[in-house]
């Protein structure tokens, strides 16, 4: 009988965590299911676990091959899949035990050719937000598309998804050798599929290894494994250049934020000085200038310590933001034209001479505003809030308010208090014909610069609705 879903485990020496990872496997929800457990040659215990398992319970099957490396051990499996649909599970991790029921039935009902789901990071036996996949699955969407939702170029793994096995055979996906050899593939099957499903569910719990052999992802630093890491990004722009380039950007962006940084983990442990800026140099050649420019000021500081292969001043940067928990500074400089940069090591070093555009961070400055408190005094409703720019010490300069229900536009006074507080009034008969609902806007002014945003609520977001006595209206909604 052909089996609903086909899980693919390659494995090799893991012997601490397979059992876990096959626990949790058995006890998934969806009971029609077929594990495919592929012994890459192990040399410890974990293919006597593997046999235990397959044993004792039908739905495990294993198959064994030479050490040959994960991507070959997961098309070995695909190659024996019967499944109408395909997940991939590594394993040392563990699988939520209604995962794959969730992933599956999202697509019987949508007819996408994938579904994707949240991240937890499991260390020290706690798990947490997995910082690869963050923000990613914050919102649900059926029928979506990577080139729709640009934040899917966060989701490089296969391991948190299931596919539709036509579709995985159809466009004849498979895995390179070496390592990182998801990556080329995870990003293929987004922008091949027709539509994506995306879940706000968790649906894996990816482990960070505590004993045994440490993992492809725990040896980032090593330089063998960075140069396979370009090999994958190569690999992914590549094909992102032919079939989806407006990809290519937010690609690189995620470059710069995460991958680039396992290259300076290498420095700052005192790896091989010029074969690593020498790499460094390469990956940034593979880059499009715009993503280099739009990165943020700190990152731009690093890069540009990496080109001149300034290693100690990257290394003194890097423990720079370590030392900031909370954040790097930007100050104002300058008299008459006034400019904002990052408070960091090196602005303005007569020995260095970097570039002041190298530190310039206006770009990233935003307007922080929230309402504390809103209530009716009797004549008005009282406003208590905060607005202040993010990264920024001084309180702005100046702070305007206004209303607006979407046609018109009804200004406040603000009485600024300590700190970035401010106090403000609404007279209800200056809305009398418009609303019901009303959003509370502000822009502020500093040295030159000019922000704007709309308020959110202190405590939670929602809507705050008060009836005036003796108003002819039943009440009035002030939204975030």
């Amino acid at each position: 009988m052909v089996p609903l879903l086909s899980v693919v485990v390659p494995f090799y020496n893991v012997e601490p965590y397979i059992t876990e990872c096959l626990k949790s496997l058995a006890a998934q929800t969806i009971e029609d299911l077929e594990v495919i457990l592929v012994d890459d040659g192990s040399q410890d215990g974990s293919r006597q676990v593997a046999e235990d398992f397959a044993g004792r319970d039908e739905r495990f099957v294993l198959v064994e091959q030479s050490n040959r490396g994960p991507g070959p051990a997961r098309d070995e499996g695909v190659r024996r899949a019967r499944g109408t649909y395909l997940a991939f599970a590594d394993s040392d991790d563990v699988v939520p035990p209604d995962a794959y029921r969730q992933l599956v039935a999202s697509l019987r009902e949508t007819g996408s050719d994938l579904a994707c789901g949240g991240v937890r990071r499991i260390v020290d036996g706690q798990t947490a937000e997995s910082t690869l996949h963050e923000k990613v699955f914050r919102r649900r969407q059926l029928c979506t598309h990577i080139t729709d939702r640009t934040s899917l170029v966060r989701d490089r793994t296969v391991w948190n998804k299931v596919y539709r096995m036509d579709f995985w055979r159809a466009q004849e996906l498979s895995f390179p050798a070496g390592i990182y050899e998801d990556v080329p593939v995870a990003m293929r099957a987004h922008v091949l599929a027709t539509t994506v499903d995306v879940l706000d569910d968790v649906v894996y719990h990816w482990r960070k290894r505590e004993s045994g052999e440490t993992s492809i992802t725990q040896r980032r630093a090593e330089l063998a494994n960075l140069h396979e890491r370009l090999a994958a990004i190569r690999s992914v722009r590549a094909f992102l250049d032919e079939r989806a380039p407006e990809l290519l950007r937010p690609f690189d962006a995620l470059v710069l934020e995460k991958d680039i940084a396992f290259l300076f983990q290498a420095l700052e442990e005192g790896g091989a000085h010029e074969p690593l800026v020498d790499l460094g140099n390469a990956w940034l050649a593979e880059l499009s200038p715009q993503a280099l420019a739009a990165a943020p000021s700190l990152r731009r500081l690093e890069l540009h310590l990496l080109r001149r292969g300034l290693v100690r001043e990257l290394c003194h940067v890097r423990e720079f933001r370590r030392s900031r928990v909370d954040g790097t500074r930007v100050v104002a400089r300058g008299l008459r034209n006034v400019g904002w940069y990052g408070d960091y090591p090196y602005f303005r070093d007569r020995r260095l001479r970097i570039p002041d555009e190298v530190f310039d961070a206006r770009e990233e400055l935003k307007l922080v505003a929230k309402v504390d408190e809103c209530a009716w005094t009797g004549d008005a409703f009282r406003l208590h809030g905060q607005v202040s720019i993010h990264r920024v010490e001084r309180k702005p300069g100046k702070v305007y308010l206004w209303l607006s229900d979407g046609k018109r536009k009804v200004p406040l006074e603000a009485r600024r208090l300590r700190d970035h507080r401010f106090v403000a009034d609404i007279d209800p008969s200056l809305l009398a014909r418009g609303g019901p609902t009303w959003k509370l806007h502000v822009r502020a002014e500093t040295k030159g610069l000019v922000l704007k945003t709309h308020f959110r609520h202190g405590e939670a977001p929602g809507t705050w609705r008060f009836t005036v006595p003796g108003w002819s209206r039943s009440g009035m909604d002030i939204s975030q």
